[in-house]
């Protein structure tokens, strides 16, 4: 079976930054680390704006979410703390879903920084899409020099297509050979018809850094 994954995306917005890490590293990060099932999470935080908070968890499955553990501590059953300061941010994006691409692997431990885009595909594109993404984009991207991990998510949410690159620093995504990669044809045809485009650069959080 595929492993899945959950990923939280939100800017901090009117949540107190130091009450905003205290809650994510003290209580809400470590009940999910608890849950069987839930193997990496990761923290990250924006390359440029450091009120972007990341955070991303690989899964055996994405049935771990409809598990009794995870659902004591979810949706309805969040604790005051965790209502109290997710009610003050800005929900940039909720996704779970299944790793297509390569399917089973696991993030790099050793990444300095997270690119994450999702997004929709036009109706009637979709077979294409995936084609280019799964036979052009990601080997190109994967091969660039800082590129530690390329992976591809199918699920629900806004979003229906996320794929994580975890790299070596954020600068990859500024280097010529990056740059490079992204370039087709086929990407140019394609690209006027994504829908819903969330792209974000991040870096590792680090604890009081």
């Amino acid at each position: 079976m595929a492993k899945g994954t959950l990923i939280a995306a939100m800017n901090i917005g009117r949540a107190a930054e130091d009450e905003f890490h205290d809650w994510y590293d003290t209580e809400h990060l470590p009940e999910r680390q608890r849950v069987p099932g839930f193997l990496v999470c990761q923290r990250w935080i924006g390359a440029d704006d450091p009120k972007i908070s990341v955070a991303t968890y690989d899964l055996d499955n994405v049935a771990v979410l409809r598990s009794p553990a995870y659902l004591a501590i979810g949706g309805e059953n969040l604790s005051p703390w965790s209502k109290r300061v997710t009610g003050r941010v800005e929900r940039l994006m909720r996704f779970e879903g299944d790793q297509i691409l390569p399917g089973d692997l696991l993030p790099p431990t050793n990444a300095g920084a997270l690119l994450l885009n999702a997004m929709n595909i036009a109706p009637g594109l979709e077979a294409e899409f995936n084609e280019w993404y799964d036979k052009e984009h990601i080997p190109a991207l994967a091969a660039v020099p800082g590129v530690l991990g390329a992976r591809r998510f199918r699920g629900a949410g806004n979003r229906t297509y996320v794929a994580l690159y975890h790299l070596a620093t954020p600068a990859v995504v500024e280097s010529a050979e990056w740059k490079q990669a992204r370039e087709s044809d086929w990407t140019d045809r394609l690209k006027p018809h994504f829908r819903d485009h969330l792209r974000l650069v991040l870096r590792r959080y680090a604890r009081g850094g």
